[in-house]
């Protein structure tokens, strides 16, 4: 029974091929397609209003220098966004609760964001890993630590993603058995349990685009370090 709890974390197979990929190429299917009238109808402007939103969010943090990467940090977030949220629908996978997933966004992002820093200004870039004013028993301490806290940073942003969706999903999945269990013998234990599954429900929306947009901001600060 315990193990069955963790199923909807494997990728699902058809013939056995996983759909992972199809999962992930369904969110690109909710935009509009472009045609002569971009806003031509509510479901239109409220998107493009949301995009807009997203994007001023997370250009406030960078200078101009890091505005060029303004379409990669709005698709960014918007991809996360849609797989967070068609996650928590019935008999649906999501592929953010995967941790290799998850690190394959993570690491490559970080690690351009670090060579963009040690190309344009390498010693600005590395001062980093010692403080001003460090008594000098103390830098090769530093440095270390300094040089540790930086290279979990992609470690972090993956795990802290992976662990919020799989905590949550896991409670929704549980408390929603709870409720099935109790139904027969203690209706109104059930029906409370299943008022706490409704509000389970509607943080874990929130979980969801909370998540997305602190794994894209965190990227942006980590940009602006190194521009």
């Amino acid at each position: 029974m315990n193990m069955s709890f963790f199923d909807q974390f494997s990728s699902p197979y058809l013939l056995g091929i996983p759909l992972i990929l199809p999962s992930l190429l369904l969110p690109a299917l909710l935009l509009p397609s472009p045609n002569r009238r971009w806003v031509n109808n509510r479901l239109s402007t409220i998107q493009l209003w949301s995009i807009h939103l997203i994007t001023k969010q997370l250009m406030n943090p960078l200078n101009k220098a890091g505005h060029k990467w303004a379409l990669l940090l709005t698709s960014l977030i918007l991809l996360l966004l849609s797989i967070n949220l068609l996650g928590l629908l019935p008999y649906t996978f999501t592929p953010t609760t995967q941790l290799s997933m998850n690190m394959a966004l993570a690491f490559p992002l970080w690690l351009a964001t670090l060579l963009t820093g040690l190309r344009n200004q390498p010693s600005v870039s590395l001062g980093h890993l010692l403080p001003e004013g460090t008594p000098t028993p103390l830098i090769p301490a530093l440095i270390m630590i300094e040089t540790t806290s930086l290279l979990i940073r992609p470690l972090a942003l993956g795990v802290r993603l992976t662990a919020n969706l799989t905590a949550g999903h896991l409670l929704i999945q549980l408390i929603s058995t709870a409720t099935i269990t109790l139904l027969p013998m203690m209706p109104s234990i059930s029906a409370l349990t299943a008022l706490i599954l409704f509000l389970l429900t509607i943080l874990e929306v929130a979980v969801a685009m909370i998540q997305a947009y602190v794994f894209v901001l965190l990227l942006s600060l980590y940009l602006q370090e190194n521009i």
